[in-house]
């Protein structure tokens, strides 16, 4: 069990791993391949301070390997799913499920918007955890909503356990996606064609903290947290762009920074309770 996950391996969630090694904290960093991001294909960062002209992917790379040197885990991956019970959480990524006694949320900016039915509907039939969920829906026929790359392996592995899988490709979709059902899923509406199915799987590049953690607060579009980064969960906290503007790398690093000291003085309440 870790002290803390950190999820998103940006500035902020790198920061918040350099921070919590150096207070004694176990640390592991759940992140995206940082290639696919927008800083790792920035050719020119000039307003960090200290790196008056560096690559993004420097930056990100030089940041990584200080968090990997003072012995953070970092993880490549997409976190489908947290659960927490008795006080720990629990986040989902593939196939596996690690735990810890705290999370820092360093996501950046995720699409938040959902498909009409999706929110209602939401572990009533939508999912977004193949390993998860899967079996539920062995021997009947489900959608797969393919928007970012590991869908189509996803969808193999559904098919693989005895799903009935109808695959949609995101990128087809002109006219927008409908989930249908009272109080399970029926049937999904793509382009104004209905499909019945017992089940949706929606694979997203990102999945925003909001639909991770239904009962955090946000705040136009971002997670609403206070000068330390203690959001409305207990034992939660968030870092960077996913708290607001402005979105500058320094400003990302100061709150992953703080984001770790606070998480570091929750564990420590708690151990005295």
């Amino acid at each position: 069990m870790f002290d803390t996950i950190i999820i998103g391996g940006g500035p902020a969630g790198l920061s918040a791993a350099i921070t919590a090694r150096q207070r004694g904290m176990d640390a592991v960093v759940v992140s995206n391949d940082s290639k696919f991001s927008g800083l790792y294909k920035a050719a020119e960062v000039r307003n960090y301070p200290g790196f008056p002209v560096v690559s993004g992917a420097g930056l990100l790379e030089s940041l990584a390997a200080h968090a990997q040197d003072m012995g953070a885990e970092l993880i490549i991956g997409k976190v489908s799913t947290i659960m927490s019970a008795e006080g720990l959480f629990y986040a989902g990524y593939g196939s596996e499920i690690i735990q810890a006694k705290t999370l820092v949320l360093a996501t950046g900016v995720a699409q938040s918007s959902m498909f009409p039915g999706e929110e209602r509907l939401l572990g009533k039939g939508v999912s977004y955890c193949a390993t998860c969920d899967g079996m539920l829906y062995r021997g009947k026929r489900i959608c797969v909503v393919c928007l970012s790359p590991e869908a189509g392996s996803e969808a193999d592995y559904l098919s693989s356990i005895g799903c009935d899988v109808l695959c949609l490709e995101g990128s087809t979709i002109k006219h927008g996606i409908s989930i249908n059902g009272d109080e399970r899923v029926v049937s999904v509406t793509a382009d104004g064609k209905e499909m019945e199915c017992s089940g949706v799987f929606i694979f997203r590049r990102a999945i925003a903290p909001n639909i991770l953690l239904p009962n955090l607060t946000m705040l136009s579009g971002h997670i609403e947290a206070d000068r330390m980064g203690e959001t409305s969960i207990p034992g939660v906290f968030a870092a960077g762009d996913c708290v607001g503007e402005p979105y500058q790398i320094a400003k990302a690093v100061g709150e992953g920074l703080k984001a770790a000291l606070a998480a570091d003085e929750y564990v420590a309440k708690k151990g005295k309770l």
